[in-house]
């Protein structure tokens, strides 16, 4: 072989010497890149997690608690309508039993009226004030069974009222 072949044989094999090199000094420096990038990645995974298991942390003690404040109106609202069912019953008893009568007071000025009532009590009454008519046992219970349909009305708007207030503002 010539020696103008072996110059051109050393100076490609310098060339390929020198990309190799070059080569293999990239692949160090983006392989150093890549891992920090990598590093970075995984530590901002992480602290996503993290904000992310605190976040869902919060919303469960934000449930828990209107859960239990839902329960705690729940069961005021049972009691007050049971409470009041009881008081209903037990005025229906007395009123069935002519344990107790309701009356009304007349305008004793309504002339109009054509109700001959007289406009005082005898001496030995215990009512006060105007002229008084007894009612009937019957129309007594419709208007008990009125007032406790008001009432239990009342206390579901509490309790609706109360509900919403506590789901809406759960802050």
């Amino acid at each position: 072989m010539s020696p103008a072949v072996w110059k051109a044989v050393g100076a490609l094999a310098l060339v390929l010497l020198g990309a190799g090199s070059a080569w293999q000094l990239q692949d160090w420096r983006y392989g150093a890149q890549l891992a920090e990038q990598g590093r970075l990645h995984t530590e901002t995974l992480n602290q996503l997690a993290i904000v992310g298991a605190a976040a869902q942390k919060t919303d469960q003690d934000k449930r828990l608690a209107l859960e239990q404040r839902l329960s705690a109106s729940e069961q005021t609202y049972y009691k007050e309508l049971s409470d009041a069912q009881t008081n209903q019953a037990r005025l229906r008893d007395r009123l069935a039993t002519s344990d107790l009568r309701l009356s009304v007071l007349l305008d004793a000025t309504d002339s109009a009226s054509g109700c001959s009532v007289p406009a005082g009590t005898g001496a030995g009454g215990v009512v006060h004030g105007g002229a008084r008519a007894r009612l009937d046992p019957a129309h007594a219970q419709r208007i008990v069974s009125i007032t406790d349909h008001g009432d239990q009305g009342l206390i579901a708007l509490r309790a609706c009222q109360s509900y919403v207030k506590n789901v809406l503002f759960i802050r």
